[in-house]
């Protein structure tokens, strides 16, 4: 296994990148996923979240967070003042991994592997996006960026800068991690805690737009 910049093309649009995307094969994800899983959203934007890989109704539809966890980002984004809309959105990861367990298939996170082989998709997005901030969702997302000794709970709710070169004809942008929201699904003590937590990260980075 290599990488995918054999696919990744030079001058990447949405059209582009979705296309190429589905002859990918940078890792072995492709054979038992349903479908490639590429960001969706406004290009360029001001704002642009990266959550960890799709999940099983991201991977039957083809579009990032249309799941449960999906559905709470939106409410969580709409409750901070944030409009999806506006932003873009993706994964490190462009496909499901997963374990069949009967008739379900069972999320299993994506391995360091998975993800070096995966980052040339997430640099096109970026130099295509031009954010000028970026939402780190939950750790893969921050291990992809910023090493595999990147833990949420040390910089959550933190401005951090961008530890890579700036995206091509851009500035680096700032960055902001906080939980992926599926992390708020799995909360079993005290579910509305861990979601008011992540909306009040999610305000923090609507003042941070807002100037």
């Amino acid at each position: 296994m290599s990488d995918a910049s054999p696919w990744v093309p030079s001058d990447p649009t949405p059209h582009s990148l979705h296309e190429a995307a589905q002859e990918c094969r940078g890792c072995e994800l492709y054979a038992p996923a349903t479908q490639v899983v590429m960001g969706e959203g406004r290009a360029p934007a001001r704002l642009m979240l990266i959550g960890e890989q799709p999940g099983d109704s991201e991977d039957r539809e083809g579009e990032p967070f249309v799941g449960p966890a999906g559905e709470l980002l939106d409410r969580a984004l709409a409750e901070a003042g944030i409009e999806r809309a506006d932003a873009y959105v993706t994964n490190v990861v462009k496909h499901f991994r997963f374990r069949e367990q009967g008739k379900r298939r069972i999320h299993m996170s994506p391995a360091s592997k998975h993800v070096r082989a995966c980052l040339p998709w997430l640099e096109a997005e970026l130099q295509m996006v031009q954010p000028e901030g970026v939402v780190l969702l939950g750790g893969t997302a921050g291990k992809a960026l910023y090493g595999a000794d990147f833990r949420v709970g040390e910089s959550r709710g933190e401005l951090k800068e961008w530890p890579l070169p700036a995206a091509s004809g851009g500035t680096s942008p700032w960055v902001l991690t906080t939980i992926h929201p599926s992390a708020v699904l799995r909360a079993r003590d005290d579910r509305e805690a861990a979601y008011d937590g992540l909306v009040t990260d999610l305000k923090a980075v609507a003042a941070q737009l807002a100037g």
